[in-house]
C-alpha cells in the first residue's frame, strides 16, 4: 500500500526477493500538469509493468474494496507513504500490517518527517518499520536504523537516503516475520517527541528576521519540494518567489536584514548574524533558475529587498 516513488523502492525490492505481491493499494489517478489529464501514482505505474493487481480505493471502507482486498488473499500488508487505514484493513491479514515511516519514532510522526528533521538543525534521522494500531505512527516498533544528515543535505537528498535504507528495512522485517522471530518494542510514552507537521503556506514562508541558520535549515529542508517561498519587493515590483538552494556565510555586519547585493554571478541576502547566498531561485511565470542565468535577465535594483 503507498503511492509516491518513496513506495516504489520498497515494492522494487520485494519483488527482487521473490515475495509474492498478491496485490498494490494507492491513489486514484488524479489531474496533473497544465493540461489537468489523468496521471496514475508511480506505485501504479510500476505495478502495472509487473503485472500486479491495483485497487484504488476513495473510501477504505467501501464494502466492495473491502469484498476485493479480502479476495486477494494477502497474510501481511506492508505500508509505504499511504494513507491512515481503518482497522477493518489492517486487521484484516494473517501476520498483521506494518508501516515503513521515514524518522526514528516516536520523533516525526506526521506527514513530513524528511523535511522537518531538516528544517529543526538535526544532524541525524532514521527509518523505523512498526505494526499499525489505532492511532498514527504509534505502534510497537519491529526494527529501526539510524541515518546520518550532512549539513548540505537536503529533503531530496536525504529522501532518496531514506528510500534505499527504508526498502533494505523491509526485506528484514519480513525475513523476520517469514522466520516468525520478530520481536516489537512499545514507543516510549513522551510529551517531548518532535512532530512532522503537515507542510503548508505559512510554515514554508522564510522569515529574514531569522538567524540565518533557521533560513538556511528552512530552504535546504523544502528543497526541492515543496520549496522555500518569500516576498521580492524590487522597484515597484511585488513578487512572490521560490528559493531552492542556498549557502550560509556566517558573519557579523551591519546590514538591514532582507537587503540584497549582487555581483556577476552572486545573490546575497543580509540575514540575522550572517548572509544566505542563493544559488537556485524561481520568479513568478519562469523555470528555477540558477544564479547566473537569473541575473543574465532580471535586474535587481539598489533598494530590492526580500520581505
Amino acid at each position: 500500500m503507498g503511492t509516491p516513488d518513496f513506495a516504489v523502492a520498497t515494492l522494487a525490492t520485494i519483488m527482487a526477493h521473490k515475495y509474492t505481491v498478491v496485490g498494490v493499494i494507492t491513489a486514484p489517478d488524479r489531474p496533473a500538469g497544465r493540461g489537468r489529464k489523468l496521471r496514475a501514482s508511480a506505485v501504479k505505474e510500476y505495478a502495472v509493468a509487473q503485472n500486479i493487481p491495483v485497487l484504488q480505493p476513495t473510501n477504505l471502507k467501501d464494502p466492495q474494496f473491502l469484498e476485493e482486498l479480502a479476495a486477494l488473499k494477502a497474510n501481511l500488508h506492508i505500508v509505504v507513504a499511504f494513507r491512515m487505514l481503518p482497522k477493518v484493513v489492517w486487521n484484516m491479514p494473517e501476520y498483521g500490517t506494518f508501516n515503513l515511516h521515514a524518522s526514528l519514532l516516536p520523533d516525526y510522526r506526521g506527514a513530513a518527517p524528511i523535511n522537518w528533521a531538516i528544517i529543526n538543525g538535526e544532524e541525524k534521522t532514521g527509518i523505523t518499520t512498526f505494526f499499525i494500531d489505532e492511532k498514527i505512527d504509534t505502534g510497537h516498533i519491529i526494527l529501526q536504523k539510524e541515518v546520518a544528515i550532512t549539513p548540505t543535505e537536503t529533503a531530496g537528498t536525504l529522501h532518496d537516503k531514506l528510500m534505499n535504507e527504508g526498502a533494505a528495512l523491509v526485506i528484514d522485517t519480513l525475513e523476520k516475520i517469514t522466520d516468525a522471530t520478530v520481536t516489537t518494542t512499545p514507543q516510549p510514552q513522551t510529551t517531548q517527541s518532535k512532530t512532522a507537521y503537515k507542510l503548508h503556506r505559512d510554515n514554508t514562508k522564510i522569515d529574514w528576521q531569522q538567524d540565518c541558520t533557521i533560513i538556511y535549515n528552512l530552504i535546504r529542508g523544502l528543497s526541492p519540494y515543496p520549496a522555500a517561498w518569500c516576498t521580492l519587493h524590487n522597484k515597484e515590483q511585488v513578487v512572490n518567489v521560490k528559493v531552492y538552494e542556498v549557502r550560509i556565510e556566517k558573519a557579523a555586519h551591519t546590514q538591514t536584514v532582507g537587503t540584497i547585493d549582487t555581483s556577476e554571478d552572486t545573490i546575497k541576502i543580509a540575514a540575522k548574524n550572517g548572509f544566505i547566498l542563493i544559488d537556485k531561485m524561481q520568479l513568478p511565470g519562469k523555470k528555477a533558475m540558477d544564479t547566473k542565468s537569473l541575473l543574465n535577465g532580471y535586474t535587481f535594483y539598489a533598494d530590492a529587498k526580500m520581505c
